[in-house]
């Protein structure tokens, strides 16, 4: 089964990380180099990402999309990164987890479609029926943009 690891830093896991000298860095960043390494076999991509100023957000939940410069939220906590792992289960994928060497916080989620993707069908996972999200990309994949309806 794929996962997705989203890791998540803090702003106290960033002043941490800025307050240390060189070496004290070096040392953090080879502990991450040794996880990857220990798990390689499991590893399918993954990347850093830029900082959160980098970002540009499209919000298209107001009819016309609205593009701004910057993250979505401002927030204390900022996915700085993420993998793909292959791994037989979710067991498996938090066993991995909990030996990660580096920022405070990694989300796990599966990756791939779903049962009623595969047939078709978007649903949220709180609603009777399909949410606006879903609605949205499958007018997309037919063709029609809904916003501009």
């Amino acid at each position: 089964m794929k996962y997705v690891l989203l890791f998540v830093e803090t702003e106290d896991f960033a002043r941490d990380l800025e307050a240390m000298d060189q070496a004290e860095r070096d040392r953090a960043y080879q502990r991450v180099v040794e996880w990857m390494a220990t798990h390689a076999g499991k590893i399918r991509g993954g990347n850093k990402l830029q900082s959160p100023e980098t970002a540009t957000t499209v919000r298209l939940d107001r009819g016309e999309p609205v593009i701004t410069d910057g993250p979505f939220v401002e927030g204390k906590e900022v996915v700085s990164g993420y993998t793909e792992i292959e791994v037989a289960d979710l067991d498996e994928a938090l066993r991995m987890v909990k030996t990660w060497p580096g920022c405070p916080i990694v989300e796990v989620r599966p990756a791939g479609r779903s049962a009623d993707e595969s047939n078709g069908r978007f649903r949220d996972r709180g609603g009777s029926g399909p949410g606006r999200g879903a609605r949205r990309v499958a007018a997309l994949a037919r063709g029609r943009d809904p916003g501009t309806a």
